[in-house]
């Protein structure tokens, strides 16, 4: 079986413009992937300190952390939500 080149046409001016509009939509900016990151990982932190509060082991420290950790998924989360980017943490 032998296959043959076909040759193709250049893209319209349109076909160009509606190509360049959707590698913006799709394109994702930097802030918007690290407050991803930082709500995760935050996320993940608070969840083991409020285990360790729930079973009477924080410390002083531990409870300042938690606090820290909450105000870090509190912050990245209003970023996504002022860019419309809840989607990505599973929010509304």
């Amino acid at each position: 079986m032998t296959t043959t080149s076909t040759p193709t046409a250049p893209l319209s001016p349109a076909a160009v413009d509606a190509m360049r509009r959707l590698e913006l939509a799709l394109t994702v900016p930097a802030e918007v992937v690290q407050a991803v990151t930082v709500y995760e990982t935050a996320a993940v932190h608070a969840a083991q300190l409020a285990a360790l509060a729930e079973a009477d082991k924080m410390t002083d420290l531990d409870a300042d952390d938690l606090a820290h950790a909450e105000d870090l998924v509190a912050g990245a989360r209003a970023t996504l939500a002022a860019v419309g980017r809840l989607d990505l943490i599973g929010g509304a």
